[in-house]
């Protein structure tokens, strides 16, 4: 199993750096931020200082969107940092939540997600691809690589992750719900013909290490919160015990009211207050490193393939330094 770390692009520029350098030290194989334009500072800007500054670790978002970015402009900006450092990027990407409802506008619909996918996997490696009616290539790339994995939870975004892309994105590590989601993506992969063991499985959440598990929680329950706000938008598309989505992703955000993204993805959250320590140890690893050890050993059993810790949290140097001395070397092939 391979790790990341996921960070949000906080000023100062230089302590994203610096975290990333350290989780490089310990073993982490990817880096990845999150992508919102309004809320924190530009990512691949960060990702060249990051590229510069390590030998091995893989950048990218987690996640961009179609819309933000343009596809062109996003297989261009990837194709120019692979050039410089060697193909040492993914692209991950999703329908956009945060980056899209800060400026004002609704997240993307999965027709324009999947369109995307394709054009910016091939306008990166060379090849062509239409950008609306108009067939474009950027001339310049040579043997350019970038895997494209998207984010998914509902069913039609399973699907989609399955039909198109290289790896699937799932952001809670709820050993039941991750093993429905991994089973509805390989099957949708297999019944379009594809190799379902192709698709890189990456589990993303929280992780906190030590033995304060009420401090724990209360540090990452804002990561609750912004699941719910997928979690909004899928009760809305599909209703109550519909059966199209698992009752134990979606029953736990029937008392949220509003959500401000002014604190979006930060401890103390105040809009998190309807996730309850029980949500919030189904979704994150808390505790000592023996329970993190147990959910990633089921995890990877489930056929995850890169777990990627949130540190966004106020421990977050010891958290790398303990997987990286405790936990990373279990899971060495």
């Amino acid at each position: 199993m391979d790790f990341g770390v996921v960070l949000q692009a906080d000023p100062p520029s230089a302590a994203v750096v610096s975290l990333m350098r350290r989780a490089e030290r310990n073993g982490f194989r990817y880096g990845w931020t999150f992508d919102s334009t309004v809320l924190w500072q530009e990512p691949f800007v960060l990702y060249s200082r990051i590229l510069e500054h390590t030998e091995r670790l893989i950048v990218g978002p987690m996640v961009t969107n179609p819309s933000t970015r343009a596809p062109e402009v996003t297989a261009s900006t990837f194709a120019t940092l692979n050039e410089m450092y060697g193909n040492r990027t993914v692209c991950g990407i999703g329908r956009g939540d945060s980056a899209m409802r800060v400026a004002g506008r609704p997240p993307n619909t999965l027709a324009r997600l999947g369109e995307a996918i394709g054009v910016i996997r091939d306008l990166a490696e060379g090849r062509e691809a239409y950008v609306g009616d108009h067939r474009i290539k950027i001339p310049w790339i040579k043997d350019g690589k970038l895997p494209v994995w998207m984010a998914a939870y509902g069913p039609k975004a399973l699907a989609m992750a399955g039909q198109l892309a290289d790896g699937f994105i799932l952001q809670l590590a709820d050993p039941f719900l991750t093993e429905w989601m991994i089973k509805a993506v390989r099957k949708a992969a297999a019944d379009a013909g594809r190799d379902p063991d192709e698709i890189t499985i990456c589990v993303a959440a929280p992780a906190y290490v030590g033995d304060d598990l009420e401090h724990a929680r209360e540090q990452c329950r804002w990561f609750g919160g912004m699941v719910g706000n997928h979690v909004a938008d899928l009760v809305t598309r599909y209703g109550e015990h519909s059966g199209m989505v698992p009752d134990e992703l979606t029953d736990y955000i029937k008392s949220r009211e509003s959500y401000d993204y002014a604190h979006h993805g930060r401890s103390g959250n105040p809009d998190a207050g309807f996730v309850s320590d029980t949500v919030i140890e189904r979704f994150c690893l808390l505790g000592p490193v023996a329970a993190h050890l147990d959910k990633l050993q089921q995890l990877k059993a489930l056929g995850v393939d890169q777990f990627a810790l949130y540190a966004m949290h106020d421990a977050k140097e010891s958290t790398l330094d303990a997987y990286g001395a405790e936990i990373l070397p279990a899971f060495a092939d």
